[in-house]
């Protein structure tokens, strides 16, 4: 490469042309191990196609028209076996990886390799912070940057492809850059998710390595999110694989730890003793008989991290198993970034999760490099579908309204028997009975959520005038109809207190009433059919300390919306003010011009 270097600037073109001739000539010669060549390069082709101009057979470098592209690895177990190479699954979602069909699952681009000789400008000095030129300048010196040490360059060369980061598929890197999936068709090509039989058998083997499974639950839709059905099968396995154990046979039990994520959207003034207790018993009540530990976190405040991070190390030992399982958007994937950025390891060996607000953005297993020490690993997994959640139903749009982004704030209301609440046009609390003369419903759901309170008797003009339009999601008319039947279910609730709520009753991915009273009431539940409803204790007990009321309690989205539309009425009237005020001159102009007319005739 020594006759490159010295060429003139003008003929610096020649350079490729060089390096393909000293390429020919290296021991290795392209047209006698053209297959070799080929086998560095297996997942771009195009890399090769340099070397045909060496080959001394005839090739076809045109495409055929119709080119049959070869069959995909359409599967969701992602790299769990150790015999799956790293490379070929993407490190962001656990798809199986390919660069052939840009409309099947995988598909990914390679970057692109910048030119060896470029250089970057970061290096340079403006001239104006330059107080004069350098004395090996002045005394004829020039030395050539890229001559002084040469092994200097290929050493920050290495560093800079160590720092890259890893390539994703185009799903994950649409997702990490814009937020959204560019074709959401494609994932329809993958199998449906078995959970049971791809990590449920790995859940509760009685032998191999020590398993520890992170249940992830989200702290805001605490019953929708928790896993029941891995909850109850872990909890069997371990009083089965337990027995075992005292028998002296091969038992591996597992141990449970409960992860309760997003604690910084509840209210800051509620109890931290209080809440794990509470988690604690819904937990049971789901199925989860075992837990070895209850962690409290914030993968955004960085909540709890450390004392989850170094629990989950000291359970896991040195070559445990380590699974994160819980349902769509419960934070799986934010949760494990968050820990490997505590963790604080080695962030070349690192891989972090693609996070967005899209229910199931993990596709595979993925293994997760760099943040458990020893042969230990860490795995998370494909979200769990509750079909009982309400946004499983709802658009983009309409998940957007329903999502809960910051602190919940309390929106109470005092009911009379004969009233009530809508929230949006997704749930509706009737005051049937009381045995008092009110109570107090609290509404915990997303600010977004517009909502309404009214007498019973009125509630039959609510779906046909105000759905889709005032109340929202649905957004228009079509989605209510596509949302399905509405349909009621009766609960029977009592208290002894006025100034706080006893029981809730909690709408799967939806929220909560509060129901504070001090008597009997019978509540009527209107939502869509499939759509999970609970009774259970009151989360948060207090209630907010001025009252709504009656009518339209307008979100945030909508009260924006009437601002922009009172706004442009307000320059309508203007503007039909002044041109009534324009055609009223002009009018009187037109009546002192006959006048004088006539006056002259």
């Amino acid at each position: 490469m020594i006759i490159a270097r010295n060429l003139p600037a003008s003929k610096t073109k020649l350079k490729p042309l060089l390096s393909l001739y000293f390429l020919a000539q290296s021991p290795l010669t392209p047209s006698k191990t053209h297959n070799s060549y080929c086998n560095f390069y297996p997942h771009n082709p195009t890399k090769t196609n340099f070397l045909y101009f060496f080959s001394s057979k005839p090739t076809n470098l045109n495409p055929p028209k119709h080119q049959t592209f070869p069959s995909l690895h359409l599967t969701r177990d992602g790299n769990y076996d150790d015999a799956t190479p790293p490379a070929t699954v993407c490190p962001g979602c656990g798809v199986h990886m390919q660069y052939t069909n840009p409309k099947h699952p995988g598909f990914y681009k390679e970057p692109s390799v910048k030119d060896p000789d470029y250089k970057s400008d970061a290096h340079l000095v403006p001239i104006s912070l330059e107080s004069e030129f350098p004395g090996s300048l002045k005394r004829g010196f020039f030395v050539e940057p890229d001559s002084q040490n040469p092994d200097l360059d290929l050493a920050e060369n290495e560093s800079v492809l160590e720092k890259r980061p890893p390539i994703v598929c185009a799903r994950c890197h649409s997702l990490r850059h814009y937020g959204k999936v560019k074709d959401p068709t494609v994932e329809n090509l993958l199998p449906e998710f078995d959970f049971y039989h791809t990590v449920g058998r790995r859940l509760v083997s009685s032998s191999g390595a020590r398993t520890v499974v992170l249940l992830v639950v989200d702290a805001v839709d605490f019953d929708g999110s928790f896993p029941k059905k891995v909850a109850k099968l872990v909890s069997d396995s371990i009083e089965e694989n337990f027995t075992s154990w005292k028998e002296g046979k091969s038992g591996n039990v597992a141990r449970i730890v409960l992860v309760v994520t997003k604690i910084d959207l509840l209210p800051s003034s509620l109890s931290p003793l209080g809440f794990e207790q509470w988690v604690r018993r819904r937990a049971r009540e789901g199925g989860a008989s075992v837990i070895k530990k209850v962690h409290l976190v914030s993968s955004v405040r960085n909540w709890g991290l450390k004392n989850l991070a170094e629990d989950v190390i000291e359970l896991a030992g040195a070559r445990g198993h380590v699974w994160a399982v819980g349902a769509q958007n419960a934070g799986k994937s934010t949760l494990l970034n968050a820990m490997a950025k505590c963790v604080g390891g080695n962030e070349r060996k690192v891989s972090y999760l693609t996070e967005a607000p899209v229910p199931g953005t993990t596709l595979g297993i993925v293994r997760v490099e760099g943040v458990l020490p020893g042969q230990a690993k860490l795995f998370d997994t494909p979200g769990l579908l509750n079909p009982q959640q309400i946004t499983t139903r709802l658009n983009r749009e309409e998940q957007r309204l329903v999502h809960i982004s910051k602190e919940l704030k309390p929106r109470t209301y005092r009911i009379k028997e004969g009233h009530s609440v809508h929230i949006g046009g997704l749930m509706r609390l009737d005051i049937v009975e009381l045995s008092v003369d009110s109570l107090y419903v609290t509404v915990w759901a997303s600010p977004y959520l517009p909502l309404h309170m009214g007498k019973t008797e009125n509630v039959s003009t609510m779906v046909e005038d105000h759905f889709g339009r005032q109340l929202q999601p649905p957004i228009g008319d079509k989605r209510v109809k596509d949302l399905g039947k509405w349909v009621r279910q009766e609960f029977r609730v009592s208290g002894n207190r006025w100034d706080s709520s006893s029981v809730d009753v909690a709408a799967a991915g939806l929220g909560w009433f509060g129901i504070g009273l001090k008597g009997e009431a019978i509540l009527g539940v209107w939502t869509y059919e499939g759509v999970g409803v609970v009774l259970r204790d009151a989360l948060i007990p207090y209630r907010a300390q001025s009252f709504e009321v009656t009518g339209f309690t307008v979100s945030k989205i909508v009260s924006k919306a009437d601002q922009a539309l009172n706004k442009s009425l307000s320059q309508s009237e203007k503007k039909r003010k002044q041109s009534n005020q324009e055609v009223a001159a002009s009018a009187e102009l037109l009546v002192s011009a006959i006048h004088e007319d006539a006056n002259s005739c």
